[in-house]
């Protein structure tokens, strides 16, 4: 896929802020400091499009960015942590809820969890929602580069029977550094273009 074009199109806290051209949408979900900014940028081919932060929780609203005029890419707060403590996290949870469960135009759920670390409790529960209410999700194990290659057999063991994944359905290894896991990404995208 070639990116010849990025528009941060629609900054929303509610439904009547969403674009309404109906373009296939792509849901970013993880827990704050996953890397989900380095991940849209590094899909997007910008260095500092999408603001990454040392401190995490920044992301506050769904942020749509359009792709070559033909698809977005939709981040959203982080779970986990949220600036505003627990009752920002209560209207966080209820705008990413809204938009999962009413979204036509979204074709696919990113879920993004650290290689480094076993998937957290919050990982869990993110992931059962996404299975339980059938939405369509792919895991993406970002910092991919992190682990030292005799680390990664455990690591894969670890991220596969935490999740319960498949072999048929196994997470995709990502890394901004290298770029490993990018051209599968869009691979995913383009299926639905």
């Amino acid at each position: 896929m070639q990116i010849n074009s990025v528009d941060l199109k629609s900054i929303a806290v509610r439904t009547s802020q969403y674009p309404e051209d109906e373009l296939p949408e792509f849901l970013l979900v993880g827990r704050s400091n996953v890397g989900k900014s380095s991940f849209i940028n590094c899909l997007i081919e910008r260095k500092n499009y999408a603001h990454t932060s040392s401190k995490p929780g920044k992301t506050t609203t769904l942020n749509f960015y359009l792709v070559n005029n033909k698809f977005y890419i939709v981040d959203v707060p982080g779970y986990g942590y949220a600036l505003g403590g627990k009752e920002k996290q209560r209207k966080f949870g209820m705008m990413i809820e809204e938009y999962l469960k009413t979204r036509k135009s979204m074709k696919k759920v990113f879920l993004l969890i650290d290689y480094r670390h076993k998937p957290t409790e919050d990982d869990c529960l993110m992931y059962n929602f996404l299975k339980y209410y059938n939405i369509d999700v792919e895991v993406v194990a970002t910092k991919y580069d992190k682990v030292n290659k005799s680390g990664r057999i455990k690591q894969d063991k670890i991220i596969n029977e935490t999740l319960h994944l498949t072999e048929d359905r196994p997470f995709i290894p990502f890394s901004t550094v290298t770029k490993k896991g990018k051209e599968d990404v869009y691979a995913i995208i383009e299926k639905f273009l």
